[in-house]
């Protein structure tokens, strides 16, 4: 049965590809990020938008079947490679125009002139969607400019995470994007660190807060993740042009200027140039890394080292006395120290410095001083990897250090995190990603995404093509290790892997007829060279002292002796035995909260309390780590428990609500108020005997991710019912790919088809209604008639790679995709999940998602004081503050899931992500919690067993399972008190209903 399954998609698949010959070469989109026509009309005869420009190749009969027209404008590299090759010279002249001079802007109108921070004729563009204004400039020679914005940080709102991000604005030159990066352009906020640095009452620093700057800055445009060091060129022929600015994020613009790019000497010129004069009676000036006069990213934060060398000694204690690490490793991220010398003369510029994140990797920093770089060779100076701390004195190749001419007074030294020496590598990493993406398109169409070894193919005649593409492929991973080893200079795990990925390729053009079957083989060469990618966008490097030395001086001891790191491996030893915290020991001054979350989220909640609350309330807050949530049930027999437990499982309340441990929330007064700021089902859970026991700290949620390069070469649309979902499974499966939904996923089925899981009353299931049966026919149907995959290890793996192009996932999936998948980059996107059409012409959509959640015990001596905690911590402003503060520390991976919708708003999600997130969250909807709702997941998993698996007629699985839960609750419900022994029912549990929408959603949806 499977073999013939195979054959008939096989067969269908070469149907499907003679089909797609004629309709592929039509299938057009924008590329990513394009403009929207809907508000892009050119306001100007030569502001036109940009229209994505297919490449031209000659395809084969399966290059036609796969061939995908969307594409981006080449990189900035290949751009300036090519004025290179055409000797294209510097423009001359400076053109300035004031902010407020803007000749036209889209339909939302949403800048306009003032005067602003002591400036006139400002353009204040309070931006709050996707808009754009223009600017027009005369040149008076063709050549290369540089593009730079005076601009001031500007918010709409006092939220911290709109305050934090740096504005993106796309930039177009008459109507089209020159090259890639200009869709990305980034101007970053200036912050530092509230210093001193506060200690905690164990002797502890207290990670300092990152004040934002309120300055006007100047700043040349650039790439937003680092790929250059130099400013980006932009050729302009002589006359007038129009430039379009884009962006959501809001800004005031002082001026835009346009000016020749400045020239920066090699040492030799830079040497000769300066005074020969030596700093002779100057002192060594030493900096503590860890104290920044200014930082452009939040993120870049203090980390504690234990080294003996570093200084100030952190001892036993958690002492901020470096900078840096992975915590300032994203390109562009930049640091600037002042310093004062008391001597004008040359000097020499030396560091401590750590980097050993990634193994064998070269880091890179562009090293400037007062604003700007001395020398070509400080533009991308690297930093080899050490498994220890090591001196870095500034030398050239030769190891002779550089000497810098200073004159007397305050400086400004800066280091900006740069990939540059790897962006060549960065682009043939996508060009081979693309060649590997299309070609595995192809192989899958061919062979209908089954590995057939008894099936002999013919190459020559089947896909002339293949072993050419092959060998292509190839030849741009040779490239690429090529060039990895000329810029970091030392052969590391990336070159390895592509050189063994280079030896596979060759073992396969050996026997080319026999390249399908290696088909899951190469597919799986798009995710290394994607690793690839990731490792070389980062560029980690810890700081701890920067010394500023004459150049005739003696630079200081910069790493520890044998003799003192053995003591201090000894100290650090002993130490670590010293327990600072022990969850038995109580504070009976403080509040004492137990957090079953990381190390990280532990530590930055004491830090929120202590900085936030206890000054506001004078209430002191202790917060412990919950290593295992399943020690509450252990402290609680033993009469040891905290007064909240934060980041507890959505059903973990109920079970100590039933047994009386935990404090009816809903006898607080405001309640009711602070329940409104959550979904109504998600409340649901959390109800029983007429009260509510917790409240939502986070909340997931399950959308429909898709592939939109998959989708696009097969003509499908985004599906939004489950009608269009069974209309394009055909195409899907007949084209070797499948549709992913969770076999475990049986709430979104139950509830789409408006049945509930129990009867009101809360004594038995309400699954034995006609709704009810439909919906669990609806779930099994999928895989027994629709033929879905019912064991899917991992859907984001299968995602990646291609197979399951389309599916329903949740929150993690959305953090996987975004953090490790990065060769899929504007290629995905998300939707609502499918649903059912109502009479009223809305979709209902209703799934759930699962919580975190915090409750308050009821031995606790502090209940009203804990509550008043629950409500801060769950308000909008914390929230937000939280959130924020876990990203900016931490990256994405940290993106908090806020179950307070206004909190969750404000956080830095992409405005098309936060529409669909927000349509889905109009639909959550949890399971209640009633006792014995346990056995609802138990039996519907084992009644879809009996009918996906063993073929049981859906009806009777079910009513199967029906009758096993209704028993397990009438047995629950004896056991609480709410039917006798002899059956009798004393009182019922009145469950809410939740039959609408929630409307509280709109307010929050982005324009």
């Amino acid at each position: 049965m499977q073999r013939r399954r195979h054959n008939n998609k096989r067969a269908a698949a070469a149907v499907v590809l003679a089909a797609s010959m004629l309709v592929g070469a039509s299938i057009t989109a924008p590329a990513p990020g394009a403009v929207h026509a809907a508000d892009s009309a050119p306001a100007t005869s030569n502001a036109n938008t940009n229209a994505a420009k297919p490449a031209a190749s000659s395809v084969s009969a399966a290059k036609a079947a796969s061939n995908l027209t969307t594409s981006f404008e080449p990189f900035y590299a290949q751009v300036s490679a090519d004025w290179v090759s055409k000797n294209y010279a510097n423009g001359t002249g400076t053109a300035r125009v004031a902010g407020a001079d803007i000749v036209s802007q889209s339909s939302a109108q949403l800048a306009q002139a003032s005067s602003f921070q002591g400036k006139d004729r400002v353009l204040i563009w309070k931006s709050d969607r996707d808009n754009w204004i223009e600017y027009k400039v005369k040149v008076d020679q063709t050549g290369l400019y540089e593009l730079n914005l005076q601009h001031f940080p500007y918010a709409l709102t006092d939220s911290t995470a709109a305050g934090r991000r740096p504005v993106s604005l796309s930039v177009s030159i008459d109507g089209t994007y020159p090259f890639r990066e200009a869709r990305a352009v980034t101007f970053r906020k200036q912050f530092k660190d509230d210093l001193p640095v506060k200690k905690d009452e164990k002797g502890d620093d207290v990670r300092p807060r990152s004040l934002t700057l309120s300055n006007w800055i100047e700043e040349p445009f650039r790439d937003n993740g680092g790929a250059y060091s130099e400013p980006l060129k932009w050729y302009l022929t002589q006359g007038e042009h129009t430039i379009r600015l884009s962006g959501s994020e809001p800004i005031a613009i002082g001026q835009l200027t346009v000016t020749p790019p400045a020239v920066v000497p090699d040492y030799a010129a830079y040497s000769a140039k300066v005074p020969a004069d030596s700093a002779k009676s100057g002192a060594t000036v030493s900096i503590q890394a860890e104290n920044m006069t200014v930082k452009n990213d939040a993120a870049i934060q203090m980390v504690v080292d234990k080294d003996a060398l570093s200084t100030p000694p952190a001892g036993a204690h958690e002492t901020f006395n470096t900078v840096g690490g992975s915590r300032w490793q994203n390109g562009g991220q930049r640091i600037d120290w002042t310093f004062k010398v008391e001597e004008s003369g040359r000097y020499k510029i030396a560091m401590r410095a750590k980097q050993n994140t990634i193994s064998n990797m070269t880091t890179f920093r562009t090293i400037s001083i007062d604003g700007k770089v001395p020398f070509k060779e400080l533009q991308t100076y690297g930093i080899p990897y050490n498994t220890a701390w090591q001196g870095i004195t500034l030398s050239d190749a030769a190891g002779k250090p550089f000497e810098i001419y200073l004159e007397k007074g305050q400086h400004t030294l800066s280091m900006t995190a740069t990939v540059a020496p790897f962006q060549p590598v960065i682009v043939e990493s996508e060009e081979a990603t693309t060649q590997l993406r299309d070609l595995t398109s192809e192989l899958k169409a061919l062979t209908g995404n089954v590995v057939d070894k008894n099936r002999t193919w013919k190459i020559d005649e089947d896909f002339p093509e293949l072993p050419k593409r092959l060998e292509a492929i190839r030849a741009q991973m040779q490239l690429m290790a090529d060039d990895m080893l000329k810029a970091n200079g030392r052969r590391e795990n990336n070159v390895q892997t592509l050189l063994n990925a280079m030896r596979d390729i060759d073992s396969y053009l050996r026997y080319p007829n026999e390249i399908p079957y290696h088909m899951d083989d190469i597919s799986s060469l798009q995710e290394k060279v994607g690793a690839i990618r990731e490792t070389l966008i980062k560029a980690p490097l810890q700081l701890d002292q920067i010394y500023i030395v004459p150049t005739a001086a003696e630079t200081p001891k910069l790493t520890a002796n044998f003799f003192q790191k053995t003591q201090s491996s000894v100290m650090n030893f002993f130490r670590s035995f010293i327990r600072k915290e022990d969850l038995s020991k109580l504070d009976d001054t403080a509040l004492n909260v137990w957090v079953n979350r990381g190390r990280d989220y532990v530590n930055l909640l004491q830090e929120l309390a202590n900085e936030m609350y206890t000054p506001q309330t004078g209430v002191k807050v202790k917060v412990n780590l919950l290593p295992d949530e399943n020690l509450l049930i252990y402290a609680n027999a033993a009469g040891i428990s905290p007064d909240i437990a934060l980041g507890q499982p959505q059903d973990k309340s109920i079970d100590f609500a039933m047994r009386g441990a935990l404090e009816d929330l809903s006898q607080f007064p405001d309640f009711k108020q602070i329940a409104n700021q959550f979904a109504p089902g998600a409340l649901l859970p959390f109800y029983y005997d007429k009260g509510y026991y917790a409240l939502p700290e986070t909340q997931s949620f399950k959308v429909l991710f898709y592939r939109k390069d998959i989708l696009e070469k097969l003509n499908l649309k985004v599906p939004d019912t489950w009608d269009d979902v069974y209309n394009m499974l055909p195409t899907l499966q007949q084209s070797g790919y499948n549709f992913y939904v969770p076999p475990t996923d049986y709430i979104t089925f139950i509830y789409q088809n408006n049945a509930e899981f129990f009867n009101k009353d809360g004594m038995s299931t309400a699954l034995s209604t006609p709704e009810a049966f439909k919906g669990f026919k609806q779930w099994t149907d999928l895989f027994n008639i629709y033929d879905l995959e019912r064991s899917v290890p991992s859907f984001y793996q299968h995602f990646r790679k291609g197979d399951m192009p389309i599916g329903i996932a949740d929150f993690n999936s959305y953090l996987q995709i975004s953090v490790a998948a990065p060769e899929l980059t504007g290629w995905w996107g998300m939707a609502p999940l499918p649903g059912y059409k109502q009479s009223d012409g809305t979709v209902a959509r209703w799934s759930s998602g699962g919580q975190t959640t915090g409750f308050i015990y009821k031995s606790s001596k502090k209940k009203q004081e804990a509550w008043e905690f629950l409500k801060w911590l769950l308000s909008a402003d914390v929230q937000e503050r939280y959130g924020s503060d876990l990203e900016s520390f931490n990256g994405i991976a940290f993106r908090w899931n806020s179950a307070n919708i206004e909190a969750f708003s404000r956080l830095p999600w992409q405005k098309d992500d936060l529409k669909v997130i927000f349509e889905q969250w109009k639909w959550y909807k949890e399971m209640p919690n009633p006792p014995g709702a346990y056995f609802v997941a138990r039996e519907l998993n084992n009644a879809w067993n009996r009918t996906v698996v063993d073929g049981m007629n859906y009806r009777e699985s079910l009513e199967e399972g029906i009758i096993n839960i209704d028993r397990e609750m009438v047995r629950k419900a004896q056991e609480f008190g709410f039917i006798t022994p002899d059956g009798k029912v004393t009182h019922t549990l009145d469950l809410p209903q939740v039959t609408k929408p929630w409307e509280g959603v709109d307010r929050y949806v982005p324009k």
